[in-house]
């Protein structure tokens, strides 16, 4: 018979699950929608966003619009 300790500890988990979810969901659809905004650029406006971002972000957008639009940058 669960008790109410374990009810806790379990619905607790679940918050946290759904947390971590909801935070990667958002990382997630941000970046999308910054590689749609960088798709409708002119290259050289690409090239300046590109370059102003941390690197390792930078890279994330790249091969993002490498592997679903076939952009190189």
């Amino acid at each position: 018979m669960p008790s109410t300790v374990d009810y806790i500890v379990w619905s607790a988990s679940a918050f946290l699950a759904a947390g971590v979810g909801l935070s990667r969901y958002s990382r997630w659809k941000t970046r999308f929608d910054l590689v749609r905004q960088l798709v409708a650029m002119t290259p050289e406006q690409r090239d300046k966003m590109l370059n102003r971002m941390d690197p390792a972000r930078a890279m994330e957008v790249r091969q993002a619009l490498m592997e679903r639009y076939r952009i190189a940058c």
